[in-house]
């Protein structure tokens, strides 16, 4: 495996900037944004697909300083029922596609999408409870017209172009538990597989360890992040998991994303890389900092140094004691 790190944590820094200082860090890759929620800081897709000296200076940034291209991010919601907000994610998408087959990145990461209620709808309707019954036609509505005809196109755009669409399981989203990633899976095909972030099965009450079981034994995980979260048991007896409040609200939330080894253990952390070896995995794991009690310096430094005691690096060898 190697160690890599989610740009968009420095998107204040020019690009060769950032590069060098992950570099410095002893990191092996980059995942870079490309726009939607990410932006587009440190890659525009126009820029480099209309310019092939630009585009090849770009991959250069990166090569020469032994890094490599993990994935490119375009997080969004495509199937926003505002058409113009749909139209924008889309489109930003369908170019990170293209540019990704340019750049020889493997990988494109983003959410499944969520739609509205119909198509009359203004705005992302999620049903979590299966009664009343409403929630349950509302959810086979939105599957059955929206998101399986949406991703079975796009399935098929990006299988042609040699790319994996990596979907985040984030609350809010239409694939969010290992559960409705397979099911997109099986309707799609395997160019669908997981962008597997530990932090948002924590706060859904879903171990990782099995989520990477689950996902893992079907072949399902085309990219991994990390980041941590703590749960307060008592202020998600008060809240509930599916807490409103503003992240910023850290006192009184019910859960909050963490750096690397602050919300759960190093040993924690060490059986989810070995259940990731177990069920060969052996790509990149990908920080992303979104920690509210640590500068970006000190949570990336942090998570690097955590990261580093129980990443399993080298190859596997031979079971010579058998």
């Amino acid at each position: 495996m190697k160690l890599g790190v989610f740009t968009v944590l420095f998107s204040q820094k020019p690009l060769e900037e950032a590069l060098d200082y992950i570099a410095s860090k002893g990191l092996g890759a980059v995942e870079i944004g490309t726009g939607g929620y990410p932006g587009n800081a440190h890659c525009k897709p126009d820029e480099l697909l209309a310019d092939n000296g630009k585009l090849k200076a770009f991959k250069q940034a990166v090569e020469s300083r032994g890094l490599i291209i993990s994935a490119l991010s375009v997080h969004g919601n495509p199937l926003h029922p505002q058409k113009a907000i749909a139209k924008s994610f889309h489109d930003d998408f369908v170019k990170t596609v293209e540019l990704a087959q340019r750049l020889e990145v493997p990988v494109v990461n983003t959410f499944s999408g969520c739609p509205g209620d119909s198509d009359d709808a203004k705005y992302p309707n999620w049903p979590v409870a299966p009664w009343p019954n409403d929630y349950q036609e509302l959810l086979t509505w939105q599957w059955e017209t929206k998101v399986i005809p949406y991703w079975k196109e796009m399935g098929k755009f990006a299988a042609d172009r040699g790319v994996k669409i990596g979907l985040e399981l984030h609350g809010g989203f239409s694939v969010h538990t290992p559960a409705t990633l397979l099911k997109l899976r099986d309707a799609v095909g395997e160019v669908i597989g997981a962008n597997l972030d530990p932090s948002h099965m924590w706060w859904q009450g879903i171990d990782p360890v099995q989520a990477v079981h689950i996902l893992g034994r079907a072949g399902a995980i085309h990219h991994f992040h990390a980041k941590d979260t703590s749960i307060d048991p008592i202020n998600v007896s008060r809240y509930g998991v599916t807490d409103m409040q503003p992240y910023t609200n850290m006192l009184d939330r019910a859960w909050q994303f963490r750096s690397v080894g602050f919300g759960h253990d190093l040993k924690t952390w060490a059986d989810i890389m070995s259940a990731l070896r177990l069920v060969g995995y052996d790509y990149v794991v990908s920080i992303e900092h979104e920690d509210g009690l640590m500068s970006i310096d000190e949570g990336f430094t942090k998570a690097v140094q955590n990261l580093q005691q129980v990443l399993i690096k080298e190859p596997l060898g031979d079971m010579w004691w058998v």
